[in-house]
C-alpha cells in the first residue's frame, strides 16, 4: 500500500482524500481510508511525504501531499524491486494454454 501511495502523491499533488479516492479507483485494491490515512502517517513521519496545509475553496484548510527528496529516492527503490519481483513471478507462470487459466 505504501508503494501505491507513493506512486499516487509522486504523480501529482493531491489532498488525502482526493489520494483515498483516487486509490479506491483501482481494481483489486480494496482500500478505505481506515487503511490508506494510517500508512500515510507513517510516510510523513518517515519524512517521505509532506503535508502543507493550504485553504481550501470548500470547508476547512487542506493538507497538500508531495514527495521529499527521500520519497522521491524510496519510490525509486520501490519500483526497481517492483519490476524485478515482476519478472520473477512471471518466469513462474506457465504459458496460457487456449485463452485457459487455472489460478
Amino acid at each position: 500500500m505504501e508503494f501505491c501511495i507513493l506512486l499516487v502523491v509522486g504523480r501529482e499533488e493531491c489532498y488525502g482524500y482526493s489520494l483515498v479516492q483516487r486509490l479506491r479507483e483501482l481494481p483489486n485494491l480494496s482500500l478505505s481510508e481506515g487503511t490508506v490515512y494510517p500508512a500515510l502517517a507513517r510516510l510523513i513521519d518517515d519524512g517521505l511525504v509532506r503535508a502543507t496545509r493550504r485553504p481550501s475553496p470548500k470547508g476547512p484548510p487542506r493538507r497538500y501531499l508531495t514527495l521529499t527528496a527521500a520519497g522521491r529516492k524510496r519510490l525509486r527503490e520501490m519500483s526497481t524491486h517492483w519490476w524485478s519481483l515482476r519478472a520473477s513471478v512471471e518466469a513462474l507462470m506457465p504459458a496460457e494454454e487456449d485463452g485457459d487459466r487455472d489460478a
